[in-house]
């Protein structure tokens, strides 16, 4: 039996390598759905490849056009066309690999469905972790991570006792700007700051791991993930990024899950999961690297990764609010309206206005993260 796929996002990053993954792995995955957002023209080739049951697309202008293209394929558009993709009848498992919060939704409503996930959107969990990983639980539907640092920890558990666990360690990057200070980063630009030292990445992400939001935004995910404690996540500057995280146990022990910088890794094992399939996808050689450096993260410079912590410590609407806050305020910089120094101050303004609720539900969580952007929006106009 095929396992029968849905990707939300495919024309993105993560999507484009959800669809490497598929094609080298035909006999085992069939494609339902497909959903991109306003690149029209790398959907039509992706459905003629694929040739899925259903597709969606941002615009209802863009949804004609497919709908004129391919007459046979169910064709929908917007919210609703996302949450339709991933609730189709024939869907076992979701790759969420949407960038920010438009992720929740769906891959809640998917979780309703019982359509196991596997998850690279994580704002999902970021903005609602707690309603998320109840339903699933309710639903017996697993989530499968997708990020590779949150895969590295799903490995590294796997096998081991969690009350044993005395730490997890979360490594990055450091983004394009490691080592250099406030004063060193007051001019520079987007062009800049999405020059990723290691991954090739989608523009929000690629912002996101400049700031270490990025990072911060995993430590929230971690917690809900690994239900574990934010004073027993670390992070951890691992410039070359080959150890993608690590687990410490209460015996002193770490183990490390290590591999070559390539996404399609961790995708093919949430999707192939509890198997570990054969690739032939370049494999980590040691002896050709001499060298594995470890530094704490610079939390002056980069104070994103601090306002995430202490989002998730506040719990509740907190985190939706942070979340997005930051997507307006790296929409704002990409723009050319703020500065790349102004992404946390904005962050930090709005969670100072905000009036927490302790235990929201969807509606609340959705209606925290619109007026966060709003509010973030007024930082310029």
């Amino acid at each position: 039996m095929k396992k029968r796929v849905a990707v939300l996002g495919s024309t993105g990053s993560i999507g484009n390598q959800t669809l490497q993954v598929i094609r080298n792995l035909r006999d085992s995955f069939e494609l339902i759905g497909l959903s991109g957002g306003d690149n029209l023209e790398l959907l039509v080739k992706q459905i003629k490849e694929f040739r899925p049951k259903i597709v969606s697309i941002k615009s209802e202008s863009n949804a004609r056009k497919l709908k004129e293209l391919f007459p046979d394929i169910q064709v929908e558009y917007g919210m609703e066309g996302l949450t339709s993709v991933a609730c189709h009848d024939d869907v076992d498992i979701v790759v969420t690999a949407l960038a920010g919060g438009i992720g929740l939704v769906p891959t809640y409503n998917a979780i309703k469905e019982r359509k196991n996930i596997a998850l690279a959107n994580k704002e999902t969990l970021v903005m609602a972790g707690n309603i998320i990983i109840n339903e699933a639980k309710n639903n017996n539907v697993e989530i499968l991570p997708v990020d590779s640092e949150h895969s590295a920890i799903f490995q590294c558990l796997n096998g081991n006792k969690r009350h044993q666990v005395n730490r997890i360690i979360l490594t990055a990057s450091g983004g394009p700007f490691r080592g250099l200070k406030k004063k060193d980063l007051s001019s520079v630009t987007p062009e800049k700051a999405l020059k990723h030292p290691n991954w090739n990445m989608g523009k929000k992400i690629s912002i996101d791991s400049a700031t270490l939001m990025n990072k911060g935004l995993e430590v929230i995910e971690a917690r809900w993930l690994f239900d574990i404690n934010y004073d027993k996540i670390d992070v951890v500057i691992h410039p070359q990024s080959i150890i993608h995280s690590m687990v410490e146990f209460i015996d002193g022990s770490i183990l490390a899950q290590m591999g070559e910088t390539d996404m399609r890794v961790p995708i093919q094992y949430a999707l192939t999961y509890p198997d570990r399939v054969f690739n032939t996808y370049h494999k980590l050689d040691l002896s050709k690297r001499d060298v594995l450096t470890f530094e704490q993260p610079d939390l002056e410079t980069f104070p994103c990764l601090s306002l995430a912590y202490e989002a998730g410590r506040m719990g509740g609407t907190m985190t939706a609010v942070m979340n997005g806050a930051n997507e307006e305020a790296v929409r704002m910089f990409l723009e050319n309206k703020i500065s790349f120094l102004e992404i946390p101050l904005v962050i930090e303004r709005v969670m100072g206005k905000h009036i927490l609720i302790k235990n929201p539900g969807i509606s609340d969580v959705l209606e925290a993260e619109k007026w966060a952007k709003e509010e973030a929006y007024k930082y310029k106009h």
